[in-house]
Parts: C-alpha cells; structure tokens; sequence
C-alpha cells in the first residue's frame, strides 16, 4: 500500500453465532459504504464478515494493478474462512459486490442465499471503447463515481479517481458473470434505485430474470447509486437482515 487505510474504511468482523454473512462493498468504495448492514447483521447475532478488497481504502495509485481477479480472490478467502466455521453463509454485495456476490453464487450451489444492491452484471453498452481510447492516450483515470447519493450531507469515503484499466477487468468479468447467472440457484435478494446513476437498473432486470433460484425485490425510489447511506438505507438494511434471517433459518 503506498497510503494508510482512510478512516472509517476498515474491515468489519463480528463473530456471532453459527450463520454467517459475507458483506462485500463495491468498485473505488471500501466497508464504509456496508458498513450499516455488517454493523445490523452483527445486531441480529450473525457472524459477519466485511472485507477491504485489495487496491482499496487507501489511494487510487494502489488500485491501478489490481483488477476483478484480485477482488474475487479476496471474496473467496473471506467465504471460505466463513464456511469453515458457520453452518450457512448468505453473500451480500453493493455494486461490483454485487457482482462478486453472483459470481461466488454461481460457483458455490451451498450459499444459503444472495443479496444483490444495485448490481453490475452486464458490461454498460459502448463504455468499453471509450475507455479503451482514453488508455489510448495514456490516461489511466478518469473522474471518480463514488457518493452517487441523494441524501444531502452525506458522502462515501471513495477514491476521488476511476482507474481505467481496472474498470475494464470488471466489464470483461461482467460480460462472463451474464452467462454464469443462471447456475445461481439460492434464494435472490434484488435492491435496486431506479434512479442510479452508476450503473443501469436494467441490470437489476436481468439479474432477477436470470437466476435460477427464488427471487425477491426491493426498490429503493428515494435512494441513488449507494443505497445503504441514502434515504432508503435503513429500509433496505432491515430487508436485508429479515432475508438473511430466513435463508439461514430454511437451509441445513
């Protein structure tokens, strides 16, 4: 790391009981933008895990060589550390949390189930070529997309930068993860804002059309991008516990 970690962008454990929760945040964010669910599951007795994702919560500089396959690693670690000690696991993810939520989903058929938040699971029309030009040029990042926030006053401690080539492994690993949804056969947790301005709800669709499990759906109408530090985040929260409440409680 070239930076210490920002404050308030530690990583989250609580130990509980025999279920376990994965809460994993999303692309240039950190465990601040998840850090109200870890804190609630924890309140709800789970045994919660809330990692930093490698090139994170320090500078952007340490995120320029890092790319999906580093952040997946990491997810995989922190489930498999997990499952080693819990009886179920359910995954919950914020973005590209979300996507490495369905994507460890649709590699491991024992995940008691998945809480997408405004997923990315499709790579966004016509944005590779883009930043492939500006690559091109030799611009390595681009302005930042972190606080896409309705609610006023409040701010998520992300990189003021996007990292380019990085971006493009989460597009290319987007682009596989479309293919691989339909092997997700858990319950599905679907929240999304229609007025995200991140990534396009349409994902959402797609992902809750897709899986081939039990889907329910959340819509967060008052809330942007990071839904769980906007108006609709202590309604999303709550939804969250009450599911992982229940596909822990249903599964062996």
């Amino acid at each position: 790391m070239t930076a210490p970690i920002i404050e308030g962008a530690e990583p989250f454990h609580a130990d509980g009981d025999d279920r376990g929760v994965l809460v994993v945040h999303g692309f240039t964010g950190n465990p601040h933008s998840m850090r109200p669910v870890a804190e609630a599951l924890a309140g709800a007795g789970f045994t919660v895990d809330l990692p930093l994702l490698p090139g994170h919560g320090t500078a952007v500089a340490d995120m320029l060589e890092t790319g999906f396959d580093d952040w997946l690693a990491e997810a995989e670690r922190a489930y498999g550390a997990l499952a080693a000690t819990c009886r179920t696991v359910a995954v919950v993810g914020l973005s590209m949390g979300g996507a490495l939520t369905a994507w460890l989903a649709s590699e491991h058929a024992e995940i008691s189930g998945i809480a997408c938040l405004n997923a990315v699971v499709t790579p966004p029309e016509g944005m590779r070529e883009g930043l492939e030009e500006m690559l091109a040029a030799g611009q390595e990042t681009m302005d930042g997309i972190g606080s896409d926030i309705a609610k006023e006053g409040v701010a998520e401690s992300a990189y003021p930068e996007t990292p380019l080539r990085p971006l493009l492994t989460l597009f290319d690993a987007a682009a596989e993860l479309e293919g691989r949804l339909g092997r997700i056969s858990c319950p599905v947790l679907v929240v999304n804002s229609p007025q995200d301005h991140v990534v396009d709800p349409a994902n959402s669709d797609v992902l809750a059309a897709s899986v081939a499990g039990p889907v329910e759906r959340v819509t967060a109408p008052d809330s942007f991008h990071v839904v769980t530090l906007d108006h609709d985040g202590p309604a999303v929260v709550a939804a969250i516990v009450d599911f992982c409440t229940r596909v822990s409680t249903t599964s062996p």
